[in-house]
């Protein structure tokens, strides 16, 4: 797997990257310190996974991820902060980053990373805690006038979760390829990109 870190805390920095590397199967690309240097790097590596803190001199994380995911849909990006700013929250979520974790859960980077190469989104403890409460704005929506099955909005339940396709399967009694064509069909109903977005309509529209 390759990473490109962006930090503009030097020290923390340089410690993300002697452990990162310290894992098999994980280089390092490139560090940089500032939010304006992530697309540059972004282009120049084109990493598996982009590795970025929210709050930094001259251009925030936040924006950084906007920008790198405008020029490139496909961008796996993953915060790893501090701060769980709800408004950070938020637009993370908007944006289309694919996991948002605090440095308290330290020891859940390298998992939090290979989840989100995988193509899953990852929250840390804390965050998955908040989103109900920041996004839970309608509970009108009609699920069945887009065409969702019951067994597809349970799906849709366990992805809002942060399940993974795997742990998906093992619930519903159904093969990670069922569940990949659920997925499929689901985002196709109901005109979504990725499983992030799943999980952002999910909350603001709540259940049937």
């Amino acid at each position: 797997m390759k990473v490109v870190i962006i930090d503009d805390d030097k020290l923390v920095s340089m410690s993300l990257k002697t452990i990162l590397e310290s894992a098999t199967g994980i280089t390092v690309e490139a560090v940089g310190n500032d939010g304006t240097e992530a697309l540059g790097l972004y282009e120049k590596h084109r990493p598996d996974v982009l590795l970025m803190d929210i709050r930094m001199e001259h251009m925030t994380g936040v924006e950084a991820a906007r920008k790198v995911i405008a020029e490139y849909p496909d961008a796996k990006i993953l915060f790893l902060t501090t701060f769980s700013d709800d408004e950070y929250i938020i637009e993370a979520l908007e944006i289309g980053v694919r996991g948002y974790i605090l440095k308290q859960d330290f020891e859940g980077l390298i998992p939090a990373l290979e989840a989100v190469q995988q193509g899953q989104t990852v929250f840390g403890g804390k965050i998955v805690g908040k989103l109900p409460g920041l996004l839970q704005e309608s509970l009108s929506f009609d699920y069945e006038a887009k065409g969702i099955t019951q067994k597809e909005y349970d799906i849709i339940q366990l992805v809002a979760q942060g399940l993974s396709n795997k742990e998906i399967a093992a619930k519903t009694f159904l093969s990670e390829g069922t569940i990949r064509n659920y997925l499929s069909t689901v985002l196709e109903k109901l005109d979504l990109r990725d499983r992030t977005q799943l999980a952002v309509f999910y909350y603001q529209n709540g259940g049937r």
